[in-house]
């Protein structure tokens, strides 16, 4: 990326693709100086792929099932992330472990969003899982990608209370609009220079960051 150019992303989604349509959202009102190259979906029937269709932007669909195996599927990807040259790539509800040659190639050119206060609760049923464990607090989390599952240096959280008699549909709802808010926040870091990758790690204005910024969302 030159100077003064926009950080150019590769968006890639399973399903409605909300926080693809925030971070494009973002990105066309110049909240942050970044511009979606291409959404990429792991299946034909992804909603978010028509949406990103409606706003103009280019589509692409990688069909995981029909492939062989993860490593066909990973090539044709690997094939469209080549010929669109991202900046980042942004994993927005994508519902597909990734290999580790694949994560070692993008290191600290990554990020995904994880519906929990990572490292508490990687994987699935994340709200299911705090409210069965009755926890006080719940959240999400923006981290680089690494070949660890929702294991990679957490950038950025945002943090709720769990209310008393909160069922999974409402707390994921709340934890959902917070979603939309940090994410393209961390990209706008990145399209700033504010955050980058370097010895391993994420820096932030400058320093390493040993522990993820946390903004409490029931202040």
């Amino acid at each position: 990326m030159s100077a003064g150019e926009p950080l150019r992303l590769a968006i890639l989604i399973s399903g409605r693709g909300s926080n693809m349509l925030a971070i494009a959202q973002a990105c066309t009102e110049k909240k942050i100086h970044a511009e979606v190259d291409v959404v990429i979906a792991d299946r034909t029937q992804a909603a978010g792929i028509e949406a990103a269709r409606n706003l103009g932007i280019p589509t692409a669909v990688v069909p995981w099932k029909a492939l062989d195996t993860r490593e066909a599927a990973e090539q044709v990807l690997t094939d469209l992330l080549v010929a669109h040259r991202p900046d980042l790539i942004v994993l927005a509800g994508f519902m597909r472990i990734l290999s580790t040659p694949f994560v070692e190639r993008y290191t600290g050119r990554m990020l995904n969003i994880h519906p929990s206060l990572l490292p508490r609760y990687t994987g699935l049923h994340t709200h299911r899982r705090v409210l069965a464990a009755g926890d006080a607090q719940h959240g999400a989390s923006v981290h680089f990608v690494t070949a660890e599952l929702d294991g990679g240096p957490v950038v950025l959280q945002s943090r709720i209370a769990v209310r008393p008699g909160d069922t999974e549909e409402a707390i994921s709802g709340r934890v959902q609009k917070t979603e939309h808010m940090i994410y393209p926040r961390v990209i706008g870091w990145m399209s700033d220079g504010r955050l980058a990758w370097r010895d391993g790690k994420p820096w932030l204005d400058g320093r390493p960051l040993e522990s993820p910024v946390v903004e409490d969302f029931d202040e």
